[in-house]
């Protein structure tokens, strides 16, 4: 251990990087319910549990003996909500069952950018391309939007002729149990509870049991089947699905689609992995990060490998930094996390039945957490920043898109940065991505005529 993870350098000892790693698997254990919940809207829920459980652990062993660092990785929220609800069910509902595998093309695809620009090193220089209020608003933008799904998925938000959307019942069951399972959520967080959120989810599902042995929640059935066994075998509906064919076909859509997982990606990833790394002590005297290209590699590794297994990109996740809150400094901390993913997989039963009205609170809570740097934005400086991260920040939740939010906030810091004379502030890369959204635009247009 000593020689592979260089414990006493990093002041740390073998038990403490076990506790460290076995706090962030529970902090984190949460996305093996969220991730079969989003992505089985259009794909076989087993398959997506069992493919975000290996891809995760695939990624986070790349984390400690690529980089050494108590780094985990899994399906990131967000870009899982992108998957589903913005390609397959919408942009591409027209495509059926076939959207799912165009999805899945689009995150290998984007997989295989993620691992070029590790290797090429120009990943800092797009980083460093874009404004920091756009990146700040991206990053609310999507915690409203995930937000917005858990509420509407457990019927917090229903749909309304009327006024668009309203308020659900109170007399429904799964109305009132993901209110009390935010509740739960957030006062363990007061309390610094270790696994918060995972214990949020199973105390509401639990409650969710209680319900429905009373009548009270007839919607669906609660309780785990265990006759069924460890449901492994829907990996064979998941695995290497992809559509070549399609993505050429209709290349300018899929590289739009390709383009957002990847944008989303890197700055999530960038986000995490300094937060957490800063939190570890690992950042050097100029606030770099050393060995920041392995960081990127295990990243890009678990995208593409996720995306071969039949799960949506795979990133740094913050809840890392619950690990290294209890000491985790190493790689083994991550060794120890992706242990754990594999061990998860003999209780796919329980995470499978897991029901939405439960995981809607881990949903809401990260969507919080995310919509916290709305603090960084900067409304009283230069104008088209303003407009940026304000069109990023109100665009993905109403346009039920992050691509769109993207597309317009992007679209509109350009265009305002030309009409007050300050195109010299419009770097090359945000001029291929302007382009890039303007053709995506004139797309769109095409199609519906």
């Amino acid at each position: 251990m000593e020689k592979v993870f260089h414990l006493k350098e990093h002041n740390t000892t073998v038990k403490t990087e076990i506790i460290a790693g076995l706090t962030t698997f529970l902090s984190m254990a949460y996305i093996l319910a969220v991730n079969p919940s989003i992505l089985g809207t259009v794909m076989n829920p087993s398959g997506v549990f069992v493919a975000t459980a290996i891809a995760s652990a695939i990624a986070t062993f790349c984390m400690a003996f690529m980089a050494n660092y108590p780094i985990a990785l899994s399906a990131g929220l967000g870009l899982n909500a992108y998957f589903a609800y913005t390609v397959c069910l919408g942009e591409l509902a027209a495509e059926g069952e076939n959207a799912f595998k165009i999805c899945l093309t689009a995150v290998f695809v984007e997989g295989i950018i993620f691992l070029l620009m590790s290797l090429v090193k120009i990943r800092e220089q797009i980083i460093n391309s874009i404004p920091q209020n756009l990146k700040f608003g991206i990053s609310a933008g999507i915690g409203l939007f995930i937000a917005f799904i858990g509420l509407r998925g457990a019927n917090v938000i229903v749909p309304s002729e009327s006024t668009t959307v309203a308020l659900g019942s109170f007399a429904d069951a799964d109305v009132v149990l993901c209110l009390i399972g935010i509740i739960i959520i957030i006062v363990l967080e007061h309390f610094h509870v270790t696994g918060s959120v995972l214990i949020g989810i199973i105390a509401t599902w639990v409650l969710g049991m209680v319900a429905q042995a009373t009548g009270w929640y007839t919607a669906t059935n609660v309780f785990p089947d265990f006759s069924a066994g460890l449901q492994l075998g829907g990996i064979a509906d998941t695995a290497f699905k992809f559509n070549f064919g399609w993505a050429a076909a209709h290349f300018v859509e899929f590289i739009a689609i390709v383009f957002s997982f990847l944008y989303v990606d890197i700055f999530d990833t960038v986000g995490t992995v300094v937060g957490v790394a800063d939190k570890a002590n690992l950042l050097d005297e100029d606030g770099n990060l050393p060995k920041v290209g392995s960081v990127f590699m295990s990243d890009a590794i678990g995208t593409t490998v996720g995306a071969c297994l039949g799960t949506s990109t795979v990133t740094s996740f913050v809840e890392s930094g619950a690990g290294v809150a209890a000491g985790g400094r190493t790689g083994l901390t991550a060794l120890t996390t992706g242990i754990m993913f594999v061990v998860s997989l003999v209780l796919s039963p329980i995470f499978l039945a897991i029901p939405s009205f439960a995981t809607a609170p881990a949903l809401v809570y990260v969507g919080m957490l995310m919509v916290a740097s709305t603090k960084n934005i900067n409304f009283d400086g230069d104008i088209a920043d303003t407009l940026g991260a304000y069109l990023a920040l109100v665009m993905m939740p109403l346009s039920y898109s992050i691509a769109t939010g993207i597309m317009f906030a992007v679209l509109a810091w350009v265009i305002v940065k030309l009409l007050i004379g300050k195109a010299k502030d419009v770097s090359p890369v945000m001029w291929i991505v302007f382009v890039m959204f303007a053709v995506r635009i004139v797309a769109l247009i095409t199609n519906f005529q």
